[in-house]
């Protein structure tokens, strides 16, 4: 895969199946690289495989479909150029779409009423005088923001208290063929400043369910509730209790009882998130206690869909394993799941309906396909990625499993170039550290194949997919069993003579780059490092970052011996492998200064580095940045490889005045 083959990347998001199950609709993104945008557009094909999929709109950005429960309605998110998503109602029956939302900073995905008539979501609602609402005040006349809360800020969106999410409920229009009758308003059925997510209808439409953090301790603790209310905004009350991390509610057929995906018990402060797993739990409607229907000890969800998907009596769901996301079927009554999908797979959306299920399933050679499941076995339905797997530019990853100095075991991948090699060696980690690397199209990693290196990846302890065991096996030591981990599976990768041991790079992003910048530290073993949107100091990441006041604690500890223990930057008078610094500049998550402070420390004790800053960009640069910005980034990373490690197919002049390809926007720095 070479960079300008972001391009070919197809990305289809959860699926809508129609309430005879006959057809499915999803949404397939894919980045513009010419008009330096993402666009997408609905897809619609038949779940019995008769026919190839199709495209259904053309808009700008079209995304999240939904299907009316009588079947007469299509309705989603319209991104018209340079402006906010909004709603659009489009008739099963043919015919023009129709807008029917106009919110200043757009709306949430929409969720049907089950009488077919109403749609409930939640969108921002900005303070009067910010974000534009007023003609003339732009970002920089606005009045000062007095932050009087832990919580005022998130990476990706921004500050949250001047325009927190409501929710609402919008009428269809009486008639929906006249075009010039006024839009019926939306009702705002919340208020004050605690975001609503997650909205669902109870089967008889007469209450809504929704998440939201209300209680007293909302601004210090990680617990969101699941509250009620009715259409017209009366009678608002909390279900559950407030000691657990509630999302995605979803109610029975009969109204009885609520399917959250939950972390079941933060712990007495709220707070106990390392490794703390999501599973489903069930709930009276009227309130109670939650109860798991999957172990929190071994299970944890994967998938994206923003909903819990409830068929036939049970939940069916997407459950990280071992670099995979199975399909699980998990009855609500709590007896035994049964496993639908499972293999080198990652499940990324789920959809049913009379007794079809459609899913997004990702692997190696494809961002994702649609695949029904029925009585009748399983059927592929789609072939998203052909344009990018007939390129003959994607590779195989293969597994393997190595072992710890303590006899633990690590599992991961090896993903190498044509021919016989030696190839050079990109240890790459990845972030979290409570995620997991595994059995989906990395572009990054295709990119750097494609390039001529052999990349080496694996989920050391700490990471998801194992077990909160697993995960949690690290906690207020990183940089411990973690880095042991990681070389571990590096050193036993190298015993493949296809793989040059004495041309070894490692990059990584986030926590991925914290603990390359750790390691780097401690050896000298590495030709070159990336380190990306890293977290490398956890005191100045307390005060700077939107996580920073609550994870640092909960994930390195309060003792300030052992902080200065885990910190990256404790040893970084230790490094001397050249380095680029990546960073993003409006990132909340790793705030700048992280990247910085340690640029600065290399540069000036003569360490060969460069600090790469993308302007407008967030902590997700490397998944959703501007793809301009995505491909400049392959460019400089590919060019640092030539300039340290050069192969055949990135070849470099091998000295600092390697120049950078026309198209990476930006000069080394230094």
């Amino acid at each position: 895969m070479r960079p300008s083959d972001l391009a070919l990347l197809r990305t289809p998001g959860v699926p809508a199946v129609s309430p005879d199950g006959r057809i499915a609709v999803v949404a397939v993104e894919w980045p513009d690289l010419e008009a330096d945008e993402y666009r997408s557009q609905l897809w619609a094909v038949p779940t019995d495989g008769s026919a190839p999929a199709r495209p259904l709109t053309s808009g700008q950005r079209d995304a999240d479909p939904a299907f009316s429960p009588d079947g007469r309605w299509l309705a989603y998110l319209g991104t018209e150029s340079g402006g906010r998503p909004q709603i659009r109602v489009l008739p099963t029956s043919g015919g023009a779409s129709r807008r029917l939302t106009s919110h200043h900073l757009g709306a949430g995905a929409p969720v049907w009423s089950p009488d077919s008539r109403r749609l409930a979501y939640v969108a921002r609602v900005p303070e009067h005088g910010r974000y534009g609402t007023v003609d003339g005040v732009d970002a920089a006349a606005e009045p000062p923001r007095l932050i009087t809360t832990l919580r005022y800020r998130l990476d990706g969106v921004g500050f949250v208290r001047d325009r927190p999410s409501q929710l609402f409920v919008l009428d269809l229009p009486a008639d929906f063929a006249d075009d010039t009758a006024p839009l019926p308003e939306p009702v705002q059925l919340t208020t004050g400043t605690a975001d609503c997510a997650d909205v669902t209808w109870r089967p008889d439409g007469a209450e809504l369910a929704f998440v939201a953090a209300t209680h007293e301790r909302a601004d210090r603790d990680l617990v969101r509730d699941v509250h009620v209310v009715r259409p017209d905004g009366s009678t608002l009350r909390r279900v559950t209790d407030s000691r657990a991390g509630c999302t995605r509610p979803g109610y029975t057929d009969d109204g009885a009882f609520l399917v959250v995906t939950a972390v079941p018990d933060l712990g007495p402060e709220g707070l106990d998130c390392v490794a703390r797993q999501a599973v489903p739990c069930r709930v009276p409607g009227d309130g109670g206690p939650l109860v798991p229907l999957l172990d929190p000890e071994q299970h944890h969800r994967g998938d994206l869909t923003a909903a819990t998907v409830l068929s036939d009596g049970a939940v069916v769901m997407g459950v990280e394993r071992q670099g995979a996301v199975d399909l699980l079927r998990v009855p609500v009554d709590g007896g035994p799941p049964e496993t639908l999908i499972e293999g080198p797979f990652t499940v990324r959306g789920v959809a049913a309906a009379a007794g079809i299920v459609v899913v997004t399933v990702a692997h190696d050679r494809s961002a994702g396909e649609l695949m029904a499941i029925s009585d009748g076995g399983r059927r592929l339905l789609t072939a998203f990625g052909r344009a990018l797997g007939g390129s003959g530019r994607l590779h195989r990853m293969r597994e393997r499993t190595a072992t710890a100095p303590d006899g633990y075991p690590v599992h991961g991948w090896v993903t190498t170039p044509p021919g016989p090699g030696p190839h050079p060696v990109l240890l790459r980690v990845h972030g979290g550290p409570f995620s997991q690397d595994g059995w989906t199209l990395l572009d990054e990693t295709q990119v750097l194949v494609s390039a001529g290196y052999a990349v080496v990846q694996c989920n050391p302890r700490g990471s998801s997919g194992y077990g909160a065991a697993h995960g949690r096996a690290i906690r207020q030591a990183w940089g411990g069993l973690d880095a042991d981990d990681v070389l571990a599976f590096l050193d036993a990768a190298l015993t493949d003579p296809a793989l040059d041991g004495s041309r070894v790079g490692i990059m990584g992003g986030s926590y991925g780059g914290y603990l390359a910048t750790l390691l780097l530290g401690r050896t000298g073993r590495f030709a070159a490092g990336v380190v990306e949107g890293a977290f490398t100091d956890p005191v100045g990441f307390m005060g700077s970052a939107d996580i920073g006041w609550y994870f640092p604690d909960q994930h390195l500890g309060t003792d300030p011996d052992r902080l200065a223990a885990q910190s990256a930057l404790a040893r970084v008078e230790a490094i001397t492998t050249p380095t680029l610094v990546v960073h993003s500049e409006d990132d909340c998550r790793t705030p700048l200064e992280q990247g910085q402070r340690l640029y600065v420390d290399l540069l000036r004790r003569g360490v060969p580095t460069e600090l790469l800053l993308f302007p407008g960009e967030g902590h997700d640069l490397s998944r959703t940045g501007r793809p301009r910005h995505r491909l400049a980034r392959f460019e400089h990373v590919l060019r640092w490889w030539a300039r340290w490690l050069p192969t055949p197919g990135n070849a470099g002049s091998g000295g600092a005045d390697h120049t950078v390809p026309s198209s990476a926007g930006a000069s080394p720095a230094g």
